[in-house]
């Protein structure tokens, strides 16, 4: 696959969540993995699979176009986010005018399989994450709704709890719209799926390709978790990984495991082959993350080049796959302030830099598309 180094086009302002009519999964059959089905190979029969899923009972078509506000519940984290088309059909022609921010590069190919796969369903299957700062006024708009009874209630499969409401009223959605038009936003998940939908509207202007499904929730709000995302590394030594960190200016200090993880709470870094632990201390991490400085700075130094990076949402994965032949890397948490703050001056973050969570469950709403 070619590599992570494109960064699609900035979509521009006004940011634009139009309604549109929602199908949603029966709620039984929400997060569970046999419900993957309905969107799996061929492609091309999704759609009518769908359809009979709707007739058996097993899926519903929501009656009419609606923005919906959708919360959901897990692990004592609540979400609430607003769910609609997102307009792509703009793009901004100065940083000034960019309405979506992404903060990772893509794999082209990656993103050319994704559209051609979205075409042949004819759907959106789940909604891209967008974070932002939101108005108090429309949190105050938000906040009414949801003290409104959930047109849609129900625990899924996976224990999430989800509330929908669908917001229909001509007058909330002007207003709703109004408060959205200045938004500016930072993809949290679906960089992919952000670039395969700039792709499909390319390809089909002036069709239902014009948008695409996302969710944008507003981090003073219900914030999603911003985590980190950790590594092991095929082919180094642990060795090798020290003396390229001393070399980019880092200090690197032995210590026991207990006091190693501890330090994940500020900008620091741990490297462990499983049994020797190390904390790494770079320079100037005020305006940077620790997972750039490890990519730009630090892996570059390398004898050779990583046969293998995986990847790891938590920390325990990572020291579980962690051998003197693939030394973990773990690293902080990013900062959302610092994160927001690099892309909207121009800088990325490397490929799985940011895990932000949780996610909502598969099936709770997804967009048919047509060409026409």
């Amino acid at each position: 696959m070619d590599v992570a180094g494109t960064v699609p086009p900035y979509v521009g302002r006004p940011f634009r969540l139009q309604p549109f009519t929602a199908v949603m999964l029966a709620p039984a059959r929400v997060g569970d993995p046999a419900s993957a089905r309905a969107l799996a190979r061929p492609y091309r029969d999704v759609a009518a699979r769908l359809t009979r899923w709707i007739d058996g009972g097993r899926a519903t078509s929501d009656d009419s176009p609606a923005l919906y506000l959708h919360e959901y519940t897990v692990g004592g984290l609540t979400v609430r986010g607003l769910v609609g088309a997102l307009d792509v059909s703009h793009r901004a022609h100065a940083p000034a005018d960019r309405a979506v921010w992404p903060h990772e590069a893509i794999h082209p190919d990656q993103a050319g399989e994704l559209a051609a796969r979205m075409h042949q369903m004819a759907l959106n299957p789940a909604p891209i994450l967008l974070v932002h700062h939101g108005s108090a006024r429309l949190r105050a708009v938000v906040g009414e709704v949801a003290t409104r009874e959930p047109d849609w209630r129900y625990l899924d499969r996976t224990g999430q709890r989800q509330r929908i409401w669908a917001l229909r009223e001509p007058a909330l959605l002007e207003q709703v719209a109004d408060l959205l038009a200045g938004a500016t936003c930072l993809i949290a998940d679906g960089h992919h799926r952000y670039a395969a939908y700039l792709r499909l509207q390319e390809q089909n202007p002036g069709t239902g390709w014009d948008a695409g499904l996302a969710m944008l929730v507003d981090q003073d709000d219900t914030p999603l978790f911003l985590g980190a995302i950790h590594r092991t590394l095929t082919g180094p030594s642990l060795d090798d990984l020290v003396a390229a960190a001393t070399a980019a200016g880092a200090a690197v200090r032995v210590e026991g495991r207990v006091d190693a993880l501890r330090v994940l709470d500020s900008r620091h870094l741990v490297l462990t082959d499983g049994s020797a632990w190390l904390t790494v201390s770079p320079v100037d991490l005020e305006h940077r993350a620790a997972v750039a400085w490890l990519h730009e700075d630090v892996l570059p130094r390398l004898p050779v080049p990583p046969e293998r990076v995986e990847h790891h949402h938590s920390a325990d994965e990572a020291l579980a796959l962690a051998s003197p032949s693939s030394p973990a890397v773990l690293l902080p948490s990013p900062d959302f302030a610092q994160v927001k703050d690099l892309v909207e001056a121009g800088g990325l973050l490397p490929e799985k830099a940011t895990s932000f969570q949780p996610k909502p469950s598969l099936g709770v709403l997804m967009r048919p598309v047509s060409d026409g």
